[in-house]
């Protein structure tokens, strides 16, 4: 199983890599959504994207868009990772194309039990 964690924060690319890590999953970083887009082009295997929303050269909105058409991706699962909390901007994500919505600060019990009602450590 193969993740992508894509956060502007290198301490949160840690801490939500050594979640998944400890989930089974090999994990793929990048600091914002162009990079983002570039570990899956080098990595057709990403199963599972975890997306902060507030990043410089490419956001977390902009990137789900660009994956969400292209017809290759529909099969991976995004979640959106973020401080937003407003429930406008869950439904624009919802919108988007993200699978699911984690607010920050999240422990990780939330993170995995989000992920596993959303089927992610099956395959």
């Amino acid at each position: 199983m193969q993740a992508l964690v894509i956060d502007d924060s290198r301490a949160v690319r840690l801490l939500v890599g050594n979640i998944l890590r400890e989930q089974g999953f090999q994990v793929f970083v990048a600091g914002h959504g162009q990079e983002g887009l570039e570990q899956l082009h080098e990595n057709p295997e990403i199963s599972l994207i975890l997306v902060d929303w507030n990043m410089p050269v490419m956001d977390g909105l902009e990137f789900i868009q660009a994956v969400r058409q292209q017809r290759t991706w529909d099969s991976v699962t995004i979640v959106m990772v973020t401080t937003e909390t407003e429930s406008e901007q869950v439904q624009r994500a919802m919108t988007a194309g993200a699978n699911e919505y984690v607010m920050k600060p999240f422990t990780a019990e939330v993170l995995v039990a989000k992920l596993s009602l959303l089927g992610a450590f099956e395959e």
